[in-house]
């Protein structure tokens, strides 16, 4: 089988020649740039600076020779813009804090004080205040709050984000089509869109990190009073985000055709590690309808499989999800309180494909040896292999600090797995 057909064949739920295997396909399966290049030293590939594809976690792109080396069946299709406001197709040659040489997309503006950290600037102007700081030592970007306080009898929905939301230009559309289709011919891999256009309240997007002046409801704390305080001012910019994902769907369609295999819904998170971040009742209100149309969209009009990226204990909502339409569910934290994976996969691995779940990056893959990696990874992939219905990857991305020892073995025991 290609790696294409073996991912296609998975997420219909039928077993496969072996395991089909995920690095780098989205922004929550992807690994950091500095273990990138750390692994790419290690297995004797050509070192070169790490081209960085999602800016905001520094994330790594993964080349066709790491990907042949490892076995890797998955590549991403990105939007044109990344999280910083600043476009693929130009460069920034730059040096993350441990020394690790990268390359930012665009005009990559930033500032470091004495201590070492870093704050970035909205689609490189240095005339507006920074969006983004990177913690001296840290992994990832944090948002910085900067929309003024909201005045309650002021707020209005549509306005507040206008700026944030939109319907894709004929540059993206173009970008869209020629990338999928370089993937497409360039290698036999599935392609994963990164869409995330329902990402109804994703916390990584509602501060603003690539606008210049945000406005209305963005700190976090207070969007998530807006669930009983302001609920119509969710109402109205959820159904506006469904109106503009419906046509960036379309325009999607028109620009990439059957070259994906599946797409992106939304990354928005719902759960901490113990429990849900909101109620039950409040997603059925805000989110399950919603999802309902962008999902019965995609499978009446495309051959695509929508994707759901949630972490944390969500065990509860799952029935909701697939009642929502979702064929596959991403990263499985089975750390998190109730995420039995056995459970889940006996309960509902007929209907969702779970996409992730293969080791944990909170504890054992940064901090446990390398035997016992293995082992968590061999526990995982009798789980979820049996059926199809899954595909391997990391619970979320592999972060800094990692030892590169043990993302070999983890690659290693995936490659000889035998049921």
């Amino acid at each position: 089988m290609t790696s294409r057909e073996r991912v296609i064949s998975a997420l219909n739920h039928k077993e496969t020649d072996r395991i089909p295997v995920d690095l780098g396909g989205t922004g929550q399966s992807g690994i950091n740039a500095s273990v990138l290049y750390k692994l790419r030293r290690a297995l004797g590939l050509k070192e070169k600076p790490v081209d960085i594809v999602e800016p905001l976690q520094l994330l790594g792109q993964v080349d066709e020779d790491l990907r042949r080396y490892l076995g890797i069946d998955m590549v991403p299709l990105w939007n044109k813009t990344t999280l910083f406001g600043t476009d693929f197709g130009t460069w920034t040659d730059w040096e993350m804090p441990d020394g690790t040489p990268v390359r930012i997309p665009g005009n990559f503006q930033y500032d470091r004080d004495d201590k070492g950290n870093v704050y970035v600037y909205p689609q490189g102007d240095r005339s507006v205040s920074p969006s983004l700081h990177l913690p001296n030592g840290g992994s990832f970007f944090d948002n910085i709050d900067r929309a003024p306080a909201f005045d309650e009898e002021d707020l209005d929905a549509k306005r507040d984000f206008s700026r944030l939301y939109g319907v894709f230009s004929e540059e993206n559309a173009r970008f869209l089509e020629e990338e999928s289709k370089k993937l497409y011919e360039e290698t036999d891999c599935a392609i994963h869109y990164n869409f995330n256009g329902g990402g109804f309240g994703d916390a990584a997007i509602i501060p603003g990190p690539y606008e210049k002046h945000p406005r209305g409801i963005r700190k976090l704390d207070d969007w998530y009073m807006a669930h009983y305080l302001q609920p119509e001012y969710l109402h109205e910019l959820f159904d506006y985000q469904t109106e503009l994902a419906l046509k960036n769907l379309e325009i999607t369609r028109q620009a990439v055709g059957d070259r994906i295999s599946s797409i992106n819904i939304s990354c928005t998170d719902f759960g901490s590690q113990n429990c849900e971040m909101i109620s039950l009742d409040h997603f059925k209100e805000f989110y399950q309808a919603r999802y309902r149309v962008l999902n019965d969209w995609v499978h009446g009009n495309t051959p695509w499989k929508t994707h759901f990226h949630c972490c944390g204990s969500i065990a509860n909502f799952l029935p909701e999800l697939i009642e929502s339409g979702f064929d596959v569910f991403n990263p499985v934290q089975l750390s998190a309180q109730g995420m039995d994976g056995a459970r889940l996969k006996s309960l509902y691995g007929d209907r969702l494909s779970f996409w992730g779940g293969g080791v944990d990056t909170q504890e054992t893959l940064p901090f446990k040896s390398p035997e016992e990696v293995r082992a968590q990874v061999k526990e995982r992939l009798d789980i979820f292999s049996p059926g199809g219905g899954f595909i391997f990857n990391t619970i979320h991305n592999i972060v800094s600090g990692t030892p590169v020892e043990n993302v070999i073995a983890m690659f290693d025991e995936v490659k000889g797995y035998r049921k």
